[in-house]
């Protein structure tokens, strides 16, 4: 497949898709690392709490997969599936925000991993300025961020300040030439032209999960 193909059929995926096809992603690196060369859509479906329709429709979309009879070959799939989904290279990420969520996401498995890297925290707390965080994550001052972005390569800035903040922080990583941004701060930022941005409101999940707890009303 051409990468004008797989750009085409990759944009046309909806988010809900997406998510599905992230956690897929994930469940096989899991059967991969535990010597699973094979596995059917119903052990996947099972795997990932979905139904084997869902995930057929899902991979059906990008092309074809999978062997009659046989099931998917976990490690084909894997590699074909991130190569799609733009997940078969590391991309550098930068944060605003050196406090405890900050330091915590830059030292977290999930953003250093296959996919991802997190190149520098930034701040403007001179006590933090020019330390470590404690995986070793160097914390720059922001005034630096432009450059830093241009240096590091980084295509994807996080928000990690107080509600307050973050807004201009959102639109420093757009002008600093990041791609995408995702923002933890409990605030709507952007949009942006040129630059992607997901609003990951915590307090707002947790709202909806007790909100789904609740007892129904008599």
């Amino acid at each position: 497949m051409t990468s004008t193909a797989v750009r085409s059929r990759r944009d046309g995926l909806s988010e809900a898709a997406t998510h599905r096809l992230s956690l897929l992603l994930r469940v096989l690196g899991g059967l991969e690392a535990v010597g699973v060369d094979t596995i059917s859509s119903a052990g996947l479906a099972e795997r990932l709490g979905g139904n084997a329709a869902q995930i057929r429709k899902d991979l059906a979309h990008l092309g074809e997969f999978g062997v009659r009879g046989v099931g998917y070959r976990v490690a084909d799939l894997k590699a074909r599936l991130g190569a799609i989904l733009g997940l078969d290279r590391v991309r550098v990420v930068v944060i605003v925000g050196a406090g405890h969520l900050g330091q915590a996401l830059a030292d977290s498995k999930n953003f250093n991993g296959d996919s991802f890297r997190v190149g520098a925290l930034f701040d403007v707390d001179g006590r933090k300025v020019g330390g470590r965080s404690r995986t070793g994550i160097p914390i720059r001052h922001a005034e630096a961020l432009r450059e830093s972005v241009s240096e590091l390569g980084a295509e994807i800035g996080v928000v990690a300040v107080p509600p307050e903040n973050a807004a201009g922080a959102a639109l420093s990583l757009a002008q600093a030439g990041v791609r995408g941004i995702l923002n933890f701060a409990p605030t709507v930022v952007g949009p942006f032209a040129g630059t992607t941005v997901k609003n990951v409101d915590l307090t707002l999940s947790l709202e909806t999960l007790a909100v789904q707890l609740a007892p129904a009303a008599g």
